[in-house]
């Protein structure tokens, strides 16, 4: 079992994002005989799927509903199917992203070689005159 303290140094978080997690549902941790909050393995490895859904964009009412859906289904397979399901829903907006970042780089590179192209002619009418 690990304090509030420890589990926000070792995760490098604040224990304010911690008690906030607590707050919306995704994290139960237990109290000790002082009332203070104390964090059992199982919450170390929320904490860590919470974290690796964030660093893949997803939201934290996704990330609570993957995370919990274990404590309904020890099986793990309703976790696993919406987890695959989400997963390949962030996959297509990763897709869509890329798709746009690839056409705005073309636009700016057209735009960038009429610019540079114009540049090159304003000088050398300068340099002529």
């Amino acid at each position: 079992m690990k304090t509030i303290q420890e589990v926000a140094k070792e995760f490098d978080v604040s224990t304010r994002t911690l008690r906030y997690y607590e707050e919306i549902g995704l994290l139960r941790p237990s109290r000790s005989v002082s009332n203070q909050r104390t964090f059992s393995k199982k919450e170390l490895a929320k904490l860590k799927l919470i974290f690796r859904g964030k660093k893949y964009g997803f939201s934290l009412d996704e990330i609570k509903e993957m995370v919990l859906l274990f404590d309904l289904d020890r099986t793990g397979i309703q976790q696993l199917e919406r987890t695959v399901e989400y997963g390949e829903q962030k996959m297509k907006e990763i897709d869509s992203k890329i798709e746009e970042l690839v056409q705005m780089k073309m636009e700016l590179q057209e735009l960038h070689a009429k610019f540079y192209e114009k540049l090159l002619n304003l000088k050398g009418e300068i340099v002529d005159e």
